[in-house]
């Protein structure tokens, strides 16, 4: 039997099995060495290969700036300006929050840290104001996602260095993206406000409560102006800018707003070691996953497979669609970029899209999967905070999730809103 044969039927037997993702990975493809009589020092190579890249040294960084936002004031200034400006209409606070997450996306990179830091804030806050609690735990559970796609990204970090391209291209392609699924996720629980009878809350600010929430929260809203101008000036790379972000962040929370403690650092950095070494094992192990696969010739023949379907471009891409939403609800998005990585690329070659709009699709994709049962980590992290079930979470979510997946079929069919900035 042929080591690819071992590898797929070892995964896939661990995973069904409910052995942890990463592990299923790693001991699948030891198994798989193993019947090939393969050396194992090849284990450590290719792990170390795989984590051996600087663009990925932006991961703790983009991590740390987040956590350190969350605890040193920034991210309840981020809201307080939001809702100023939208908070008295109807569904305003579900507004808030959107536009309170798509801020924070543009600072943290990740869904689960978006999830948690806004819905901390934000469920409290729509619980005294009447939303009921099935719809604020969805509202934030589906608002997560932005904080993958509206740049800076940890998997768009992870992809371009995977495809070998352009990490800041990569980031201009999610802009349009992300401010779409903003809107689709506000005329979403604008709907859903006006069924249910939310009340409004509060009166239309007026300029001055505005101009008020604004400048004391300038130096948060700074923040991604100064992480973004940095790489798109020339000034600095993606790698860079998440350093200046934690640098900025702490600063601004030790000297500016004073709300972070020296108490605080070891949590902070604690939960930034935690969330970092998670993220590089399940690299490193799907590395040697992807190289074992990749000597196979796996990906060729998938690949082959797949197309032997339809040559219609429009067909294999809304098929593809299909199979990335599959993969991201039973999948990490990290570890399944990281196998299918070949895969994906050949298929875009095949079919002649841009890699830059291919890259855009595939995060999208992964990132609805943190609101898809039954992987869903943002909805994981809505139970967290809400102590609402995981199941009553996932189907009020519905409407959100699918307004999502009407965005990703828009911007997969019309390349302008992933490649207008490039």
């Amino acid at each position: 039997m042929s080591m690819g044969v071992v590898l797929i039927i070892s995964f896939v037997f661990l995973f069904v099995i409910s052995v942890p993702l990463p592990f299923a990975i790693a001991i699948s493809s030891v198994i798989a060495l193993l019947v090939g009589d393969m050396p194992l020092v090849l284990i450590a190579q290719r792990m170390y290969m795989g984590m051996d890249s600087f663009p990925m040294l932006a991961i703790p960084f983009f991590v740390l700036s987040g956590e350190v936002m969350l605890k040193g004031g920034l991210s309840k200034r981020l809201i307080r300006a939001a809702s100023s400006l939208i908070g008295h209409l109807t569904g305003g606070l579900a507004m808030t929050s959107i536009a309170s997450a798509a801020f924070f996306g543009a600072i943290s990179g990740s869904a689960p840290a978006t999830t948690a830091s806004i819905g901390s804030i934000m469920v409290p806050e729509m619980k005294k104001a009447g939303y009921d609690e099935d719809f604020s735990a969805a509202l934030v559970a589906s608002v997560g996602p932005l904080g993958q796609i509206i740049p800076p990204s940890i998997p768009m970090v992870l992809w371009a260095t995977m495809a070998g391209i352009s990490v800041s291209d990569l980031f201009l392609a999610g802009i349009l993206p992300g401010i779409l699924i903003a809107l689709a996720l506000c005329v979403c629980s604008y709907i859903i406000a006006k069924k249910r009878g939310f009340q409004k809350v509060g009166k239309r600010a007026s300029l001055g409560e505005v101009g008020k929430a604004f400048k004391d929260g300038i130096w948060a809203l700074l923040m991604p102006v100064i992480i973004l101008g940095s790489i798109y000036g020339g000034i600095c790379s993606p790698t860079e800018a998440g350093g200046i972000a934690c640098f900025y962040a702490l600063l601004v929370g030790f000297f500016i707003y004073r709300e972070l403690r020296l108490s605080d650092m070891m949590g902070i950095l604690v939960n930034t070691v935690k969330t970092t070494a998670m993220v590089v094992f399940m690299v490193g192990c799907a590395s040697l996953f992807g190289w074992i696969m990749a000597s196979e010739q796996l990906p060729a023949k998938l690949v082959s497979g797949f197309l032997s379907i339809s040559d219609n471009k429009f067909v294999v891409l809304f098929l593809l669609n299909v199979a990335l939403l599959i993969a991201g609800a039973l999948m990490d998005n990290i570890s399944a970029m990281t196998i299918l990585c070949a895969v994906l690329t050949g298929i875009g070659n095949a079919i002649g899209i841009d890699p830059i709009q291919l890259g855009a699709i595939i995060v999208i994709n992964f990132a609805i999967g943190n609101i898809t049962p039954p992987v869903g980590y943002t909805l994981y992290v809505a139970a967290g905070i809400t102590g609402q079930p995981f199941e009553r979470i996932a189907k009020n979510a519905m409407p959100m999730l699918l307004a999502e997946i009407l965005i990703l079929l828009l911007i997969t069919y019309i390349p302008f809103f992933t490649l207008a900035f490039l």
